[in-house]
């Protein structure tokens, strides 16, 4: 086929992902696709995957994705008349101790919540379904009917034959050796045989991903990893339907192949590729069998199933696979350039992602926005710091290695840290501080008490930590606290345009005087909540942006992705201010200590920024709290940071001030009912469900992005809203992903969960869904219940803080 000249859509890579990716641009969309292989179709690392397909992860969205994949391989060869090779044989999941089996309870749970079938089975029943199995040292599997396995380079050539029949051109041999670009957007795609002008680029060159965005400037931070697994003989007994295997305490998985068995694992010892360019050429390859490196697997799957002891080894591959800092899989605008998108990294799984990958993907390019809440497989979650091979080389093996570990509640990384400090990084360390890690920036997590060991110990249920964080929320609440929040994304808006251009991205109105602060949230065009921060007003054409750590990139590319053009510019300022926040119902006392300027509720009322001095030191004051106390955020030029901490300690020594941590912040807020982005409000959930439409400016005539969806909603009763939900039962530990019962019946599930030490209550909060409307009364007739790991407990539900000391905005 000769190359086009132009195309709309250029894909690039001919795996499961990049054929996905265009059939469905081509079927949902019409669109005029060009898919380019630089070898054959599946040749990278789509040919040798081992072709398991899960669909249950602890995010709803990507179930979903996975389950859609599940559904298009079940109807794919009827299409296009070529067979995929799937098996919906089940998956059966082993566990050998008490943690692994809780583990399981909650994952049940889970996947109640999410509309999937899970069962929990006996040892004898495991036995029952695989017979060649040894059970003796099982405390019980789960049992996942619907999943199964298929042919990677079958479902991969019958998503390429769909997408040509609907349109889409597919040329294999062509390599793309760069891009024309006018300023940070693709104009033409440049290869081996010529150029292709075109509006959009997708990135599906899996291993080859990193290389390829470098061309365009951006960063796809995955690792190559060797992956290795062997196919069997036949073997006596095993039956062509037999379930694929997940052994995680053994760190093995299997599934039938041929009378045999493909086996394989995830050792804890990875062996990195190449942290340099993958050889252009490397289609079809291998590497090496290792077989020393796979004698660990081998002798773990041996105990499970003996009669591989007998049985021979038809073949070993030893490939590579694209794995993630973080084992999530990149989706998503890349946002160094204009019109890339990426779908890469996916850590082994690519097979179950595939079908669904391709249809978010194709959406996305299509649309400007995600369908729906894909953050945590965004390529906009990574940073600068991403940018370091050495440093997402050592995180992705690290993330590797857990791939079969118990997945404790707050379990944090522990390879490349310390990273980023803030000033405070030793003074914090020396109020024994366990820190953990949010895009690169070490926080205190707590702090521990002289005679216990600081560091965290995971445990499915209260961790060690649970008192000390205890204690330090009680301090917050009674006294002062003061919280090292330095790793704030923080940006300024500025320019002539800048007031006009934040009027139509934020949902919230911020033409108010200067000197004033608006929390708001910003839309996509369904009305979905894509970034929650604060603006403070500094001049009339100056603005200071804060938002979470983790959201950085995220959120700085979404503002500068509307500005329309707007004669305005965004900065990163980061790095250049430290942030302290002060809170407590003595925080006014120890401020007025310390600064000249009138702190009073009068001349400093609540959601105001103010320019006040500390020990010499200027100091951006925001009258703001997410802990429901009165409070300050003081943002403060970041070498400055320690003598301003300083003088808050000695000022606030009679006040009993003291560092606090981020998991008592969390505590904190689930009592005062404040929102967490990318858990309780994301671009799923609009204001008016998530409780926040009296952050709306519906009531003035200034559009903005996002209002057209709103207004539909507005007139009509609700469908899901957010509520909050109490358990007395200490043996509870809500940890998200909980089961809501009203009445018996499942109407939603917890988005964040944890626990109330003032209140002395379990705490959780999640979506109560109705296609009737969820109205007040609906609400208040319910009798509710929560699903904790399988086990019911008796649950209130409340629309109104749980916490809330009267006249806060007057205290706080």
């Amino acid at each position: 086929m000769t190359l086009p000249t132009q195309a709309e859509i250029v894909v690039i890579g001919g795996g499961i992902i990049g054929c996905s990716t265009a059939y469905h641009l081509a079927r949902d969309h019409g669109a005029e696709v060009v898919l380019l292989e630089q070898g054959r179709l599946t040749c990278g690392s789509t040919w040798h995957a081992a072709g398991l397909v899960g669909q249950l992860r602890s995010s709803a969205s990507i179930t979903r994705v996975l389950k859609y994949s599940v559904e298009l391989y079940k109807g794919l060869a009827a299409e296009t008349g070529l067979e995929t090779g799937w098996k919906m044989t089940g998956c059966l999941r082993l566990a050998t101790n008490e943690n692994r089996w809780t583990e399981y309870r909650r994952l049940a749970t889970t996947a109640r919540s999410f509309g999937m079938e899970m069962h929990l089975i006996s040892p004898d029943e495991v036995r029952r379904m695989w017979p060649l199995m040894e059970t003796a040292d099982l405390v019980g599997a789960s049992w996942l009917p619907t999943d199964g396995q298929a042919s990677p380079s079958d479902i991969t050539q019958s998503l390429a034959r769909g997408a040509r029949m609907h349109g889409a051109r597919i040329l294999e041999g062509v390599v793309v050796r760069g891009f024309a670009m006018e300023g940070e957007r693709i104009t033409a795609v440049q290869t081996d045989q010529g150029e292709i002008r075109c509006e959009k680029v997708v990135n599906c060159a899996g291993q080859w991903a990193r290389q390829l965005g470098a061309k365009a400037g951006i960063n796809v931070p995955l690792q190559p990893v060797r992956h290795q697994y062997i196919i069997t003989e036949p073997i006596p007994g095993l039956a062509p339907d037999a379930p694929t295997i997940r052994d995680p305490d053994r760190r093995t998985y299997f599934k039938e192949e041929v009378g045999g068995l493909v086996m394989g694992g995830y050792e804890p010892d990875p062996k990195p590729w190449t942290t340099g360019d993958v050889p252009e050429h490397w289609q079809f390859q291998l590497f090496d069998d290792d077989f020393d490196h796979f004698a660990q697997h081998m002798e773990q799957a041996m105990a499970r199933v003996p009669a591989l002891r007998e049985a021979g080894v038809k073949k070993m591959i030893n490939g590579p696979e694209s794995f993630t800092p973080d084992g999530n899989f990149i989706l998503g605008s890349a946002p160094q350039c204009a019109n890339m998108f990426v779908g890469a990294g996916f850590n082994a799984f690519g097979i179950a992602a595939g079908g669904g990958a391709g249809w978010v993907l194709a959406e996305w390019v299509v649309r400007g926005e995600a369908p729906l809440d894909l953050w945590v497989v965004d390529i906009r979650r990574f940073s600068g710091l991403h940018e370091d091979r050495d440093w997402v080389r050592d995180r992705t093996l690290e993330a590797y290695g857990k791939h079969y570990t118990v997945a404790y509640p707050h379990e944090e990384y522990e390879t490349g840290r310390p990273r980023i400090v803030s000033p405070l990084y030793e003074r914090l360390k020396a109020h024994r501080a366990v820190f953990g890690s949010k895009l690169g920036w070490e926080r205190p997590n707590w702090f521990a008490p002289e005679g216990m060991e600081a560091r965290d110990i995971p445990a499915m249920g209260r961790a060690n930590w649970f008192e000390a964080v205890g204690a330090e929320h009680a301090h917050v609440r009674e006294a002062v606290g003061i919280f090292d929040q330095s790793s704030f994304a923080k940006y300024e808006l500025a320019g002539p345009g800048a007031l006009e251009a934040l009027e139509w991205i934020c949902a919230n109105r911020i033409d108010r005087p200067v000197g004033r602060l608006t929390y708001t949230q910003l839309l996509n065009s369904r009305g979905g909540i894509e970034a929650d921060l604060t603006v403070a007003r500094l001049a009339d054409d100056r603005f200071y942006i804060v938002t979470g750590t983790g959201f950085r990139t995220h959120d700085a590319a979404w503002i500068a992705d509307h500005l329309r053009g707007a004669d305005c510019s965004l900065s990163d300022v980061t790095e250049g201010w430290g942030t302290l926040s002060l809170m407590g119902p003595r925080a006014r006392e120890v401020l007025a200590r310390l600064t000249g300027a009138d702190v009073s509720n009068a001349a400093f009322p609540f959601a105001h920024a103010r320019e006040l001095t500390i020990a010499g030191r200027p100091v951006r004051a925001l009258r703001v709290t997410y802990v429901g106390e009165l409070g300050w955020e003081l943002h403060v030029p970041i070498g400055d940071t320690g003598v301003v901490f300083d003088a808050l300690m000695e000022a606030g020594a009679g006040a009993g001030i003291r560092p606090v941590g981020y998991r008592a912040l969390e505590s904190l807020r689930l009592e005062k009912g404040y929102r967490a982005w990318s858990t309780d409000i994301t671009p799923n959930d609009t204001p008016f469900e998530a409780g926040l439409g009296w952050a709306v400016k519906l009531r003035r005539n200034t559009p903005f992005l996002g209002r057209e969806a709103l207004e539909e909603q507005a007139g009509r009763p609700l469908r899901r809203r957010l509520a909050g939900f109490t358990i007395d039962d200490a043996d509870a530990v809500l940890v998200g992903r909980e089961t809501i019962l009203r009445n018996g019946e499942p109407v939603g599930y917890l988005t964040s969960g944890g626990y109330g030490y003032t209140v002395g209550r379990n705490i959780g909060y999640g979506y109560v869904n109705a296609e009737g409307g969820v109205t007040d009364a609906f609400l208040a007739d319910g009798s509710y219940e929560l699903v904790v790991a399988e086990k019911t407990f008796p649950a209130r539900l409340t629309l109104k803080p749980l916490y809330d000391p009267e006249n806060l905005r007057v205290k706080g």
